[in-house]
């Protein structure tokens, strides 16, 4: 049989078992635009084919083709809509150096209500918090550094905490 034969019963074959070709798509992609789009896409393929190899099952031959492209599509669309997994709208995002002039006014007012807030505690609570919080010490090795206790650091702590609370609100806005 020669190429051209070959060509024309494989179109023979897409013609004669469309509804089964769309079938194998259907169960792969559930749904049946893109599975009548997959079929289509298919013959075409085979339509435009240049091969010169001999084909002995050109059932089977087109059933795989079509079994290809809609795994194919179908892994194309699961990973395109993990990226469209979160519906948010672009305006509504808070993008990192752009700051409106509220945001801005509302930061510079929680820094000074923390600096006012730190600058009313006790000088040796504000150390221990500092030790703890900002260097990442243990209130063990913060207690020996400040000649105390872990239990009074930690007490220490728990205060300045306490005290910080009132600058939540900024947080919330």
């Amino acid at each position: 049989m020669e190429v051209s034969a070959d060509w024309q019963l494989l179109q023979e074959v897409f013609v004669a078992h469309h509804g089964q070709l769309r079938s194998i798509a259907l169960n792969i992609v559930r749904r049946a635009e893109l599975a009548d789009e997959i079929v289509q896409e298919a013959y075409l393929k085979v339509a435009g084919s240049n091969s010169a190899a001999r084909i002995d099952k050109p059932f089977c031959y087109c059933c795989q083709i079509v079994r290809n492209l809609a795994i194919d599509n179908y892994r194309r669309h699961a990973m395109e809509s993990g990226y469209r997994k979160f519906d948010v709208e672009v305006e509504e995002l808070d993008v990192p150096g752009y700051a409106t002039p509220e945001k801005i006014l509302s930061e510079k007012q929680m820094l000074k209500a923390v600096e006012q807030v730190l600058e009313n505690l006790p000088a040796r609570t504000r150390h221990a918090l500092e030790l703890c919080r900002l260097d990442d010490m243990s209130q063990r090795d913060a207690g020996r550094n400040l000649g105390c206790s872990a239990t009074l650091v930690n007490f220490m702590i728990r205060d300045a905490s306490n005290a910080l609370r009132i600058c939540k609100h900024f947080l919330d806005d």
